[in-house]
């Protein structure tokens, strides 16, 4: 019989934000969100996610797949190769 999945659509995620950021508090982070099992990415994206819905009446976003697009924060070489295995 036939298996009930549940369709939705995911908006394509096609951009990148590159931001400047202290790298005591980069470090900081990527470490917190290492130890809490989530990636700084997932975190930023749902901050901006949040952000918008607080702050912009017209937004009316909808969930998506928070495994699917790239943010850069300002990276080291050592990062960046931590990055491409997850």
């Amino acid at each position: 019989m036939g298996s009930s999945k549940k369709k939705h659509k995911v908006k394509k995620k096609d951009s990148q934000l590159i931001i400047r950021i202290n790298s005591d508090e980069r470090e900081r982070f990527i470490n917190l969100c290492e130890h809490l099992d989530t990636s700084a990415a997932r975190e930023i994206r749902l901050f901006i996610r949040e952000f918008i819905e607080q702050n912009d009446p017209d937004s009316g976003t909808e969930s998506e797949d928070d495994d699917a697009d790239t943010i850069v924060v300002e990276s080291s070489e050592e990062d960046s190769e931590a990055a491409a295995k997850d």
